[in-house]
């Protein structure tokens, strides 16, 4: 089954050359690209039922064995984040499909945005599958060009000004993660992960802290890690909805992911895991914190999108195997559901004019398939029973509590308080938008709306515009599947504790690669 592994980098990147050749075919090549990623997703299904069942799966490119070959390496941990990408990659995209067709090509051109699109699933699918640090660099720095464009669509003065902040905060974190590699390979000769592992304790520790410390800077700003986040609230929000979704969903998470492989396999000792547990707590209190300031519902969900990175940094921070493993099934939750959110907060756009709770009412007797398909996933992204996002957080907190120290019982306490906030802000929005008359809106007072503030620069209010079933029907499977995470958290927990389990130690990764023996 190895020959499955590359397919699910090379099949976006060969879509992307059709997709480009067909610009001027827009209907082909909105098929091309709705087909690959399709395919995708199925064969990212058969990864992980084969991984999961019968262990892990290593590609080696050319024929040529590491350390001195390339290796795309599938386990447990890499298979969900495949199956769950794509997945995503695909509902947005037809969500997409669906405005283009309604709306013509002005937000989201089809000559350029499908193949940038189809590069920017390369990038997420090469950063999950890469087996050393260069072509993890490589997949990041993907994505990151695709990202540009996607970014930037529609040329407007908002959407400009956000991509350069966000270019210019990219292009520093790619500096530092290129360094991070030229340090290590010229510390250790390779850039193979596994065999970083073997060779990393022959360094000084004063050494092996610096290269850690730089690596989780770079990665830190890719995953919007407090106080690296600054860049997010204001450059999510500006782009169009498609792209604001598969953003929130996906981009910060590859960040995550990357943290993951570097403090379980190249610095798998607990030296820094004190500071990432502080690290982890400013980042959900500080988010959240932004999120209930907010009036616009797309910057609200970018706080939130920042304050629930720190729950994921925090089951890393644990070191061990139940806190990884809580971090790896919170991880597949917030995809799905903050994908949701600002699809829903899309169709909200449509209906209502506006992203801001100050000029919106009435929404729920106008259209009420939308506000529930926005309560929904709200409950769940506040850790309301017997959601997914309750599941998730309770793991964590469960895996917090073992460990027993001091900090990690205070980071009990601020996750709690922290979902009780998201919950505020989020149900504040559904009071405000949707059960307030629409004939209150003028002149409306409520403690509810004090101290929020709009976003900068913030849009007048557009004409409502009708809302295509399509893009009805794909927010409503995403709510599907945010459910079916609650349905089945049992197997999918079990998967996620087997994924911990296996990076408890770099031992595991390392037998992966090196299956002959540890030859370093």
């Amino acid at each position: 089954m190895t020959y499955l592994v590359p397919l699910v980098v090379l099949l976006p990147l060969l879509g992307a050359a059709a997709a480009l050749i067909l610009g001027k075919q827009p209907g082909v090549q909105r098929i091309v690209t709705i087909g690959v990623l399709s395919i995708v997703v199925a064969v990212s299904g058969v990864l992980l039922v084969v991984v999961d069942s019968s262990g892990p799966l290593v590609m080696e490119v050319g024929g040529w064995a590491a350390p001195f070959g390339i290796v795309l390496v599938v386990d447990r941990l890499a298979a969900l984040m495949l199956v769950i990408s794509a997945i995503v990659l695909l509902a947005v995209l037809v969500f997409s499909v669906g405005q283009g067709l309604a709306d013509g090509d002005n937000e989201t051109p089809v000559s350029i945005y499908h193949p940038t699109y189809l590069i920017l699933a390369t990038g997420v699918f090469t950063a999950f599958v890469a087996g050393d640090l260069f072509n993890l660099y490589v997949g990041f720095e993907i994505l990151l060009v695709a990202s540009y464009v996607l970014i930037t669509l529609g040329g407007t003065e908002p959407r400009i000004r956000a991509g350069v902040t966000y270019i210019v905060v990219s292009l520093v974190s790619s500096l530092l993660f290129l360094a991070s590699i030229a340090m290590i390979y010229g510390a250790l000769g390779t850039v193979n992960i596994a065999q970083i592992s073997l060779r990393m304790n022959d360094l000084p520790v004063d050494v092996q802290i610096i290269l850690h410390v730089m690596l989780l800077v770079a990665f830190g700003i890719k995953a919007a890690v407090f106080p690296l986040s600054f860049w997010l609230p204001d450059s999510y929000p500006t782009a169009p909805a498609p792209v604001t979704a598969v953003f929130a969903g996906l981009l910060t998470k590859v960040g995550v992911y990357a943290i993951i492989r570097a403090e379980t396999v190249i610095f798998p000792g607990p030296e820094l895991n004190p500071a990432l547990m502080v690290l982890a707590l400013l980042t959900m209190v500080i988010g959240v914190l932004g999120a209930v300031a907010q009036a616009d519902i797309k910057r609200l969900l970018s706080f939130t999108l920042v304050s629930h990175i720190g729950y994921m940094i925090l089951g890393v921070a644990l070191g061990t195997a139940a806190g990884t493993s809580a971090a790896i099934f919170y991880i597949v939750h917030h995809i799905v559901v903050q994908t949701t959110l600002f699809l829903a907060a899309g169709l909200i756009e449509r209906q209502g004019g506006s992203t801001s709770i100050n000029k919106l009412g009435g929404l729920l007797a106008a259209s009420p398939v939308i506000a529930v398909l926005f309560f929904v996933p709200a409950l769940n992204l506040g850790g309301i029973p017997p959601f997914s996002g309750f599941i998730g957080k309770l793991a964590l907190f469960e895996a917090s509590a073992q460990q027993g120290t001091v900090l990690a019982h205070i980071l009990i306490g601020a996750g709690a308080l922290v979902s009780l906030l998201t919950l505020y802000a989020l149900m504040r929005v559904w009071n405000m938008a949707f059960w307030r008359p629409a004939d209150d809106v003028e002149g409306y007072e409520s403690t509810l709306l004090k101290n929020v503030s709009e976003a900068p620069n913030a849009a007048a209010t557009q004409p409502t515009r009708t809302t295509p079933r399509i893009m009805t029907a794909v927010t409503a499977a995403m709510v599907v599947v945010s459910l079916a995470l609650t349905v089945f958290a049992g197997p999918l927990f079990a998967v996620s504790s087997r994924a911990g389990e296996n990076l408890e130690g770099p031992s595991y990764y390392i037998d992966i690669v090196f299956p002959g023996g540890r030859d370093d």
